[in-house]
């Protein structure tokens, strides 16, 4: 008599809280994105992530509202906090994985390579990955044929009071050392306010500044007639460059996007 195998039970699809805007691109850039249940405040590209449930600030999360999701999988980078937040999520024994939040296209492997494998996109990831690393070689060669390295002054946030310029150890000091340039301010790591004096003294050959600033503040002149901009190789050429906040400093996987247009906005000898 012929007895029928048992059918065997579907493994739950995994309920996934993605914190921190370039890995829920990942997500998204793999097609896993109805794998997540819940995001975080900063998960704004593509659009469509705003739809989600929210779950707070990345770096000030609280457990009751990520555990309200029921998630069976939390993925977060090392930007994410507060700690004693990841304690009790750990406590509850529901899997948590925490990525690399460095500033360098190796950490953004990492998050292709982590999502993938959470998500059963091993082969999409190993082909977006390919792909980054293609276009990030492409860039590489041709900024090895020209040795001008820009000065370039990151400049956060420029309203009410002196404004924020991006330090060392930062996002914005690792895509403009990928476009090729230098960060005309290494004295310190991070964000700091910058005098009217230091701004004159960083010399910068360009501003670069997020495209939502510049708006808050009524366009690019507002920008370049500030008495201490005016006096900085970038002010008396006019060389202001605006970027999309997300694009520029979400080292996720459109990095070798914005790496490619920063540097051929610092760069344009290499268009012809």
């Amino acid at each position: 008599m012929l007895v029928a195998s048992p059918v065997r039970a579907q493994q739950k699809a995994p309920r996934i809280v993605s914190v921190g805007s370039a890995l829920t691109e990942v997500f998204y850039a793999l097609g896993a994105e109805n794998l997540l249940v819940g995001v975080d405040t900063t998960s704004l590209y593509p659009p469509q992530a705003k739809s989600l449930p929210q779950v707070g600030y990345m770096r000030a999360l609280s457990a009751e509202g990520v555990l309200s999701l029921k998630p069976t999988l939390i993925m977060a980078t090392t930007g994410a906090g507060p700690a004693s937040t990841f304690d009790q999520l750990k406590a509850t024994g529901i899997e948590v994985v925490i990525l690399p939040d460095r500033y360098d296209y190796d950490s953004v492997v990492k998050k292709i390579e982590a999502v993938g494998k959470a998500t059963g996109k091993v082969a999409e990831a190993d082909a977006l990955i390919a792909r980054g690393q293609a276009d990030m070689k492409a860039l590489s060669n041709r900024l090895a044929s020209t040795p001008n390295k820009p000065r370039v002054l990151f400049l956060m946030s420029m309203s009410g009071g002196a404004p924020q310029a991006a330090g060392r150890d930062t996002a914005a000091d690792g895509i403009i050392r990928l476009a090729g340039g230098v960060n005309a301010i290494d004295g310190y790591s991070g964000y700091r306010p910058l005098t009217p004096e230091a701004v004159i003294a960083s010399r910068a050959d360009y501003i670069l500044v997020p495209r939502q600033s510049v708006e808050s503040l009524g366009g690019a002149d507002k920008v370049l007639d500030q008495p201490a901009i005016r006096q900085t190789p970038a002010g008396r050429a006019g060389k202001l460059l605006q970027f999309d906040i997300l694009l520029l400093l979400g080292f996720g996987p459109r990095t070798p996007q914005a790496a490619t247009e920063l540097a051929a906005a610092l760069h344009p000898e290499l268009a012809n």
